[in-house]
């Protein structure tokens, strides 16, 4: 099923091109750019708590470098590090590892190298947004991201997906790349939780409101409340390691 949807949705973005093509030069080229979080990769939430620190290391695009806040501490990283520590009262180091408008294909070769040598426990993959404008194949999409799933699991690690962001409601896109790229991202999805599903992986549905208080002044990426009201979610989805998944 999930392949007629593919073929429907390349059917449908063939004949549009013609007004694609120029409606996304002139949103890219418009568009607000903004820069990655400032300060350290790396930090600690609930220093102050018992227990050994569990190792979070949040690999991914351009939400893990922060973009839209200021610092990394109010970023998904040190959200979800605050919010883990607050959920399970342990004490969590983190570490972020993220590069603005890069795919999982090219963070399997740049990004994993360096997230292995952190010898994470748990493992968050955040991508799905440059796939999806990229127009990422679906067999090159599930190789990515089930390799690096496989990598971190072989070293002992506890890994777990955030799902694809839904590209319908970034309101910096005009309405015709919204739908064709929102459906896009739905095909990225429903592929990502198969793989989830084959890698024994946990996947992370993502609730969050799309009004402009949860978004960058891009219309683009979170806000710092928009990272913490993910991050709460995520925390609540996300079993630390030592401890059966949930049902």
């Amino acid at each position: 099923m999930t392949g007629w949807r593919e073929l429907g949705w390349w059917l449908l973005l063939v004949p549009a091109l013609p007004l694609l093509v120029p409606l996304a030069l002139h949103t890219r080229c418009q568009a607000l750019r903004l820069a990655p979080a400032a300060g350290p990769t790396h930090g600690m939430a609930g220093a102050e708590l018992p227990g050994q620190p569990v190792r979070l290391l949040v690999l991914g695009e351009s939400t893990v470098a922060g973009v839209g806040v200021s610092c990394l501490q109010h970023a998904l990283v040190g959200c979800l590090a605050q919010a883990l520590c607050e959920r399970h009262g342990r004490p969590v180091v983190w570490r972020a590892c993220g590069e603005n408008g890069i795919t999982a294909a090219q963070a399997r070769q740049r990004l994993l190298p360096q997230g292995l040598a952190d010898a994470p426990e748990l493992v968050l993959l955040v991508f799905g947004v440059n796939d999806s404008t990229g127009l990422t194949s679906m067999g090159r999409w599930q190789l990515a991201l089930g390799g690096m799933a496989e990598a971190f699991r072989s070293h002992g690690a506890r890994v777990a997906f955030s799902a694809v962001p839904p590209l319908q409601h970034f309101r910096a896109l005009p309405w015709l790349l919204r739908a064709l790229l929102g459906a896009r991202a739905a095909l990225l999805d429903a592929r990502l939780r198969r793989v989830a599903r084959l890698v024994e992986a946990d996947y992370c549905s993502v609730s969050l409101p799309f009004s402009p208080q949860y978004l960058a002044l891009d219309g683009y990426h979170p806000s710092a409340l928009g990272y913490r009201l993910w991050a709460q979610g995520l925390a609540e989805r996300l079993t630390l390691p030592g401890t059966p998944a949930a049902a």
